[in-house]
């Protein structure tokens, strides 16, 4: 037996002393763990950060160690635990069309979970050593109106952490806890790195802190605003969620166990606005792209990327697919996606410099047709108000003003609604995963299965659609006429209809 195989078999784990033991087609990093240093305090310890910055990062530490990762779980210390049991370490699986590759990742140097740690994490957050705060917290956890990208402050959470500053449970709450440990003690200028599906991320998250804090202390506002950057990003990487079979491949790669993997696609992106107010890594030289404007980019992304995949996880799902892959490749989907990609959102978009759009849209089906990557389309669908917005809507008011079709747009929102209705086709409930899950029920349950009114109930979410596409007639006819033909004759039969239609040339 091999020595992989015998570590393997004594029930081994993934640790700093197996490093040297692994076989050799795994890599790991080629720098001293040891001499890593924390830099970098990073909210939201999930699968995305752990296979999209953590890796960037991980790359440049051999040449620069002093932006080790702290890690912080906001909910759970189910990850924290983990990764502190195996010394920080797990491993990345890529899944492409050539196989998986298997790499080891160390930037992670320390793990904190704030329902136990939270003075620890604003004493991190205050460290002169930290020049970094970094966050994956999904669109969610910013407690904002995603129709306005304002801070909420009357969510539980914030009001909360207003209520009682000194212990926040969300993650505004506890960035800005630290930002005001960071003015007391006079540690000096830091950057705050969004890295989650919001438009214009940097700015927004800079509003959503900005207005938290002047509820809580107008001088401290007045600090973060010349003393903190938020830098504006685009992230790119298909990350599913990790399965027990992932878990089990890790092991079979390893010859030890990991209990932590992520599961990634070998695509990579992460583009970032070159504005800092304190040193950072230079993420640049693991391919990251610094630039002056990150907008045309984010746009490109927010609308093809993550607008196709709403649309195939809504639609998908009620056609009858677990994963987005079999959604995209069902002929129906595949023409639909086309055309929404082609005919409504590129009409909108700006090339960022240097991308092909049609060549990007080709790539997207391509990954999105990646079968080592079982995404489920349910994964996708969670947390639709707060996605819809940046993903789809922002897409429709663009069309709306120059007179464009939205047909494809329209059959997308209207994919959701039947969705959040909480009913399949089937009559068997859907488990619908939203922050206004609550309310989606009570619409439902009001409208007794009358589609009009379902669609009204959910056109009158301000929240979603704001004030302005509820009253736009061309809108709200189209959205509802699609809901209606989901509930009366089914999604593939509309889709069907649908794809029958002239291309729009508008």
């Amino acid at each position: 037996m091999s020595e992989a195989g015998e570590a393997k078999s004594r029930g081994a784990r993934l640790s700093l002393s197996a490093l040297t033991g692994l076989p050799a087609p795994v890599a790991r990093p080629d720098y001293d763990i040891g001499a890593v240093r924390v830099g970098i305090v990073h909210l939201g310890l999930g699968a995305f950060h752990r296979a999209h910055q953590a890796v960037y990062t991980d790359a440049i530490l051999g040449r620069d160690p002093q932006w080790g990762i702290c890690g912080v779980s906001l909910k759970t210390p189910r990850a924290t635990a983990a990764l502190a049991a195996q010394d920080g370490l797990y491993t990345v699986l890529e899944k492409g069309a050539e196989g998986t590759s298997a790499r080891v990742i160390g930037a992670v140097r320390e793990m904190l979970f704030l329902g136990r740690e939270r003075d620890r994490v604003i004493t991190r957050i205050a460290d002169p050593a930290v020049r970094v705060v970094s966050l994956t917290v999904t669109e969610k956890g910013y407690c904002h109106d995603p129709a306005t990208g304002r801070l909420d402050l009357t969510h539980a959470d914030i009001a909360h952490d207003l209520a009682h500053p000194e212990a926040p449970v969300s993650a505004i709450g506890v960035l800005v806890a630290g930002l005001a440990a960071r003015r007391a003690a006079a540690s000096g200028p830091i950057n705050v790195v969004c890295c989650d599906n919001l438009p214009h991320n940097g700015r927004t998250v800079d509003g959503i802190v900005t207005a938290y804090a002047q509820a809580l202390d107008r001088s401290l506002a007045d600090w973060i605003g010349t003393q903190v950057a938020f830098p504006c990003t685009m992230v790119d990487r298909i990350v599913p969620a990790t399965t027990d079979a992932d878990i089990a491949e890790a092991g079979r790669l390893l010859g030890v166990a990991d209990a932590a993997p992520v599961v990634a696609e070998p695509y990579n992106s992460w583009v970032i606005e070159d504005r800092f107010a304190a040193s950072r890594p230079r993420w640049e030289d693991a391919g990251a792209q610094i630039v002056a404007d990150v907008a045309p980019f984010e746009t490109m992304k927010l609308r093809l990327l993550n607008g196709s995949h709403s649309t195939l996880a809504y639609l998908g799902f009620l056609a009858g697919h677990e994963f987005i892959w079999q959604a995209s490749a069902d002929p129906l989907l595949a023409t639909l996606i086309e055309r929404l990609m082609a005919d409504e959102v590129r009409p909108t978009l700006a090339a960022p410099p240097g991308v092909d759009l049609g060549a990007y849209c080709a790539q997207l089906v391509a990954r999105f047709r990646n079968p080592a990557l079982p995404h489920r389309t349910q994964q996708i669908a969670m947390d639709g108000s707060q996605k819809l917005p940046q993903r789809l809507l922002a897409t429709v008011r663009d069309r709306l003003a120059v007179g464009g079709s939205i047909a494809n747009l329209a059959l997308a929102v209207a994919g959701w609604i039947r969705y959040a209705s909480g009913l399949d086709e089937h009559g068997k409930p859907i488990a619908v995963a939203d922050p206004l899950a609550a309310k989606f029920a009570a619409i439902a349950s009001a409208a007794r299965g009358n589609a009009a009114h379902i669609a009204d109930g959910f056109l009158g979410l301000t929240a979603v659609f704001g004030t302005d596409l509820p009253t736009n007639a061309v809108f709200r006819r189209a959205v509802s006429r699609d809901v209606g033909a989901l509930f009366r004759d089914g999604v593939r039969r509309t889709i069907a209809v649908h794809n029958a239609q002239p291309v729009s040339t508008s």
